[in-house]
Protein backbone atom coordinates (compact mmCIF):
# COMPACT_ATOMS: atom_id res chain seq x y z
CA UNK A 1 0.00 0.00 0.00
CA UNK A 2 1.24 3.56 -0.80
CA UNK A 3 1.13 6.20 1.75
CA UNK A 4 2.23 8.61 -1.11
CA UNK A 5 -1.18 9.99 -2.64
CA UNK A 6 -1.68 13.43 -2.22
CA UNK A 7 -5.32 13.75 -0.72
CA UNK A 8 -7.85 15.16 -3.48
CA UNK A 9 -7.69 18.63 -3.51
CA UNK A 10 -11.58 20.66 -3.02
CA UNK A 11 -11.98 21.42 -6.38
CA UNK A 12 -11.18 18.19 -7.23
CA UNK A 13 -13.68 16.97 -4.57
CA UNK A 14 -16.28 19.52 -6.09
CA UNK A 15 -15.88 18.35 -9.35
CA UNK A 16 -16.41 14.70 -8.41
CA UNK A 17 -19.05 14.78 -6.19
CA UNK A 18 -21.33 17.09 -8.95
CA UNK A 19 -20.02 14.78 -11.90
CA UNK A 20 -21.40 11.15 -9.77
CA UNK A 21 -24.67 13.02 -9.17
CA UNK A 22 -25.46 14.87 -12.12
CA UNK A 23 -23.39 13.84 -14.86
CA UNK A 24 -23.20 17.34 -16.22
CA UNK A 25 -22.68 17.66 -20.19
CA UNK A 26 -20.46 20.63 -18.74
CA UNK A 27 -18.72 21.18 -15.90
CA UNK A 28 -15.97 24.11 -14.79
CA UNK A 29 -14.67 24.72 -11.48
CA UNK A 30 -12.55 27.87 -11.11
CA UNK A 31 -10.48 28.52 -8.08
CA UNK A 32 -10.79 31.89 -7.14
CA UNK A 33 -9.09 32.11 -3.48
CA UNK A 34 -6.38 34.37 -4.71
CA UNK A 35 -8.94 36.84 -5.54
CA UNK A 36 -9.63 37.01 -1.73
CA UNK A 37 -6.52 36.50 -0.33
CA UNK A 38 -6.53 38.29 3.43
CA UNK A 39 -10.51 38.85 3.38
CA UNK A 40 -12.54 37.01 6.27
CA UNK A 41 -12.89 33.35 5.09
CA UNK A 42 -9.67 33.27 3.17
CA UNK A 43 -7.22 30.31 4.17
CA UNK A 44 -3.86 30.07 3.93
CA UNK A 45 -3.42 28.03 0.74
CA UNK A 46 -6.93 29.13 -1.00
CA UNK A 47 -9.32 26.60 -1.74
CA UNK A 48 -12.09 28.42 0.05
CA UNK A 49 -13.48 30.42 -3.04
CA UNK A 50 -14.96 28.57 -5.78
CA UNK A 51 -17.12 29.92 -8.78
CA UNK A 52 -19.02 27.04 -10.97
CA UNK A 53 -20.83 26.49 -14.32
CA UNK A 54 -22.63 23.16 -14.13
CA UNK A 55 -24.83 22.18 -17.25
CA UNK A 56 -27.17 19.05 -16.65
CA UNK A 57 -30.21 17.53 -18.09
CA UNK A 58 -31.29 17.41 -14.38
CA UNK A 59 -31.83 21.32 -14.18
CA UNK A 60 -34.99 21.02 -16.35
CA UNK A 61 -38.11 21.99 -14.42
CA UNK A 62 -36.17 23.50 -11.49
CA UNK A 63 -36.24 26.94 -10.87
CA UNK A 64 -32.54 28.65 -9.98
CA UNK A 65 -32.99 28.39 -6.64
CA UNK A 66 -33.58 24.67 -6.76
CA UNK A 67 -30.86 24.30 -8.82
CA UNK A 68 -29.14 25.77 -6.47
CA UNK A 69 -30.27 24.21 -3.17
CA UNK A 70 -29.26 20.74 -4.89
CA UNK A 71 -25.54 22.04 -5.50
CA UNK A 72 -25.76 23.30 -2.08
CA UNK A 73 -27.07 19.70 -0.96
CA UNK A 74 -24.60 17.92 -2.98
CA UNK A 75 -21.70 19.46 -1.30
CA UNK A 76 -22.99 20.00 2.11
CA UNK A 77 -19.70 18.14 3.76
CA UNK A 78 -17.31 21.33 1.67
CA UNK A 79 -19.58 24.17 2.33
CA UNK A 80 -19.58 23.31 6.24
CA UNK A 81 -15.99 23.07 6.07
CA UNK A 82 -13.52 24.04 3.30
CA UNK A 83 -15.30 26.22 0.73
CA UNK A 84 -16.25 29.76 2.35
CA UNK A 85 -17.86 30.94 -0.60
CA UNK A 86 -19.20 29.59 -3.73
CA UNK A 87 -21.18 30.84 -6.71
CA UNK A 88 -22.75 29.31 -9.52
CA UNK A 89 -23.76 29.46 -12.49
CA UNK A 90 -26.55 26.37 -13.55
CA UNK A 91 -28.13 25.72 -16.70
CA UNK A 92 -29.80 22.62 -18.86
CA UNK A 93 -28.30 22.05 -22.14
CA UNK A 94 -30.77 23.64 -24.19
CA UNK A 95 -30.10 27.14 -22.12
CA UNK A 96 -26.45 26.33 -22.76
CA UNK A 97 -26.98 26.30 -26.31
CA UNK A 98 -28.98 29.30 -26.53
Amino acid sequence: MCDDIAPMSVAETIQRKIRERLSPSILEVKDESHLHAGHAGAREGGQSHFRLLVVAEQFEGLTPVARQRLINDILREELAGPIHALAMKTQTPAEANQ
